[in-house]
């Protein structure tokens, strides 16, 4: 009985949260009445205008070397970092928690705001989209990383201390082997992700094909318009492909 009480009561909590986000958020069904002016607008895009495609594939290769490199740094400066921040590696319980609140704030910051604080002061292009990808892997990695390194099982650590192994050289080399498939997976999802972030990031001047695409929708070209959002398709069904491949490999 008491259970049932339970699920009911959780129920109607969700019913009103529904009703009530609906009500922020203005959402109503009935808009959709205006559906065919979506088509009237969308059979504007064809047919695709090919005549800019090789400098839409040289974009798709700069939004791919954002992604990249941002993640890739971003994993090289949070590998060090992970095992500050892990309880069973840190070197004092100080280091523990004050990388962990570092860890956090930098990881709350999403990437379009320190795109716009590194645009504005570096200029734009891609290279302030590099630095704002790579921040904020740093908080995710750190934080994905040193839980895995918590994780790891304790035993080849406690043998390389035992044979007098640094602390150091025994945490490096007896975890890092345990977690490494785990940090590649970890790696490719990332990238995935990084891809999206860097679309997102070149409609506020971060370069790429993000902000082709969108100088394309502000001057209603949309002849380029459907060309640009047919090549993000199919880059990210194909990174998307990819990764997961890689990650069922590793693991």
């Amino acid at each position: 009985m008491w259970f049932k009480k339970r699920n009911l009561l959780t129920v109607i909590s969700v019913l009103v949260l529904v009703y009530f986000s609906m009500r922020i958020t203005e959402f109503d069904l009935s808009k959709f009445k205006d559906f065919r002016n979506m088509i009237d607008f969308l059979a504007q895009w064809w047919p695709m205008d090919f005549s800019k495609l090789p400098g839409m594939v040289e974009d798709t290769l700069e939004t791919l070397a954002m992604a990249f490199l941002g993640s890739v740094f971003g994993l090289l400066v949070a590998l060090p970092i992970s095992f500050i921040a892990a309880r069973n590696t840190a070197p004092s319980k100080f280091f523990f928690h004050f990388t962990r609140v570092a860890l956090s704030f930098v990881r709350s910051i999403p990437e379009i705001v320190f795109g716009l604080i590194l645009l504005t002061t570096l200029g734009l292009g891609p290279f302030p989209a590099v630095i704002a990808i790579m921040f904020h892997n740093i908080g995710v990695f750190g934080k994905l990383v040193s839980e895995l390194i918590e994780a790891a099982d304790p035993g080849p650590q406690e043998a390389m201390r035992a044979v007098g192994a640094k602390k150091w050289l025994a945490n490096l080399f007896s975890i890092l082997p345990q977690i490494w498939p785990n940090v590649l997976s970890q790696f490719f999802y990332r990238f995935e992700v990084a891809i999206r972030t860097s679309l997102i990031l070149g409609f506020i001047g971060g370069g790429g094909i993000g902000q082709r695409l969108f100088n394309d929708f502000k001057t209603f070209q949309y002849a380029s318009v459907s060309l640009d959002v047919l090549i993000i398709m199919v880059m990210v069904i194909i990174i998307d492909f990819f990764a997961s491949t890689v990650r069922n490999r590793v693991i």
